[in-house]
């Protein structure tokens, strides 16, 4: 039998740290990013007998685990125990300890064995140690940083996401509901829950009373922009996702009884355009070709909402990474197996920011009243192609030797390659800094190194 136990300091009382635990959206924000796994049915609560089931992948091997919730004690300790799963025995008992008035301690004991005796601990009993290690430093500095975040609020609050199935969408959404926000989701899918709200943006249709009396719309819907080779029809396709989509939103939202007071509308760095060495700012202007005039005619789309005295934000997100998918995923295996190197010149610059920041943004101006208009989503310290493929490749312990020339990333990838990977964007945040942002991860191996637990 093995134990491992990890303690850190909380910036919350004890009541409200365990209350963070007990709500939706805790096991969402504490699943590593770079662990394949897959919620198949998440847990109510934390009582005794409630359940939770994972998919797992264990190198090529599938394995699914589920523990079940035992010791219960309200305030200050939960426990859970492993039914079936990877290891003979796994018994995780997560302690809140009070410290003071405005500060805790978060314990997190797990005493386990590995399948196999002594033989399976001398194979696995190093490797599963240090896995544990980075998943609890991963998991406790997420949970203070939350904790941080949301005890800057002054209420909670109703707050409508579309797109809450992607990748910001899902993030955010924990985050949100963790705080004690009620979310609800616009989906095209049938509902799966109350919270659940349909839409079909292609006909227009959308029901007005579930609408009404929301604080605030996230809206984050549209085309994945990568996610398939730019032919005529996918170019109209990601366009009218977002500017025909946006627009209806906005519509419906204009015309309801009580609106909500802000609407956030994601837009992207790609509304300037291919602007070299220039640093840009919210102030500067849009840039040419395809992204750009999307981008433009998106952030346009947003006038009914605007003119009906809904407060607007149009964020400009840069390059999002997260090991869960874009484009820091599909870069991981071809940079772990040696094949990274810079694509182009390498002098483009890639404006990146952590998704932990792009939710911290999201956050920050559904806070800041005084916030309206375009905002850049971007890290203070935008990257060069060639500095993020060193920086990268310092992370994983890989060389970076192997480049690809500009002509063949256009011959693998036509347009696409040139707007979204051969492009230079300078964007710093100007916004977000001189409205009091504190950003988590301000560095690129900083950000590289908290996504992938290295």
């Amino acid at each position: 039998m093995s134990r491992f136990v990890k303690r850190s300091l909380l910036p919350v009382d004890a009541a409200t740290a365990f209350a963070w635990h007990e709500r939706p959206g805790a096991l969402a924000r504490l699943t590593p990013p770079w662990e394949r796994v897959e919620v198949v049915k998440a847990p109510i609560g934390i009582a005794p007998g409630t359940r939770v089931e994972l998919r797992m992948q264990i190198g090529p091997i599938a394995k699914r685990w589920v523990a079940e919730h035992t010791r219960y004690v309200p305030g200050s300790e939960f426990q859970d125990v492993q039914v079936s799963g990877p290891f003979a025995k796994f018994e995780h008992t997560h302690r809140i300890l009070p410290r003071d008035a405005t500060s805790s301690w978060l314990e997190d004991e797990i005493d386990y064995a590995l399948p196999g005796g002594w033989l399976g601990q001398s194979l696995g009993g190093a490797y599963v140690r240090e896995q544990l290690q980075r998943m609890f430093r991963y998991r406790h500095a997420t949970t203070a940083a939350d904790l941080t975040a949301h005890q800057r609020e002054s209420t909670t609050m109703k707050i409508l996401v579309t797109g809450a199935s992607g990748l910001v969408g899902t993030s955010l959404s924990a985050f949100l509901t963790t705080g004690g926000h009620e979310v609800l989701r616009l989906t095209r899918s049938a509902p799966r829950d109350a919270n659940d709200i349909s839409w079909n943006p292609e006909s227009g249709t959308i029901d007005p009373v579930r609408l009404d009396g929301l604080d605030a719309v996230v809206h984050l819907a549209g085309e994945n922009i990568a996610g398939a080779r730019w032919s005529a029809a996918v170019k109209q396709r990601i366009r009218d996702s977002r500017v025909k989509g946006t627009r209806m939103l906005c519509e419906a939202l204009a015309r309801l009884a009580r609106p909500p007071k802000t609407l956030i509308c994601a837009s992207a760095i790609g509304f300037y355009g291919n602007r070299g060495e220039e640093v840009l700012r919210e102030g500067s202007p849009a840039g040419t070709g395809y992204l750009a005039d999307v981008c433009r005619e998106w952030e346009e789309a947003c006038a009914p909402a605007r003119s009906a005295g809904i407060r607007v934000v149009n964020l400009r997100i840069g390059v999002v990474l997260s090991a869960k998918g874009g484009a820091l995923q599909k870069m991981l295996f071809p940079f772990k197996m040696g094949g990274g190197g810079v694509i182009g010149s390498g002098k483009q610059y890639w404006s990146w920011v952590a998704i932990d920041d792009v939710v911290g943004a999201i956050h920050h101006c559904l806070q800041h009243e005084e916030i309206s208009g375009p905002v850049n989503a971007t890290a203070p310290q935008p990257s060069t192609n060639l500095e993020f493929t060193k920086i990268l490749g310092k992370v994983l312990h890989r060389p970076t030797v192997i480049p690809m020339p500009g002509f063949a990333a256009r011959i693998a990838l036509g347009e696409m390659a040139t707007d979204l990977l051969l492009s230079s964007a300078r964007v710093v945040p100007e916004t977000l800094e001189r409205s009091g942002y504190q950003f988590r991860c301000p560095s690129l191996e900083g950000a590289l190194r908290h996504e992938l637990g290295l």
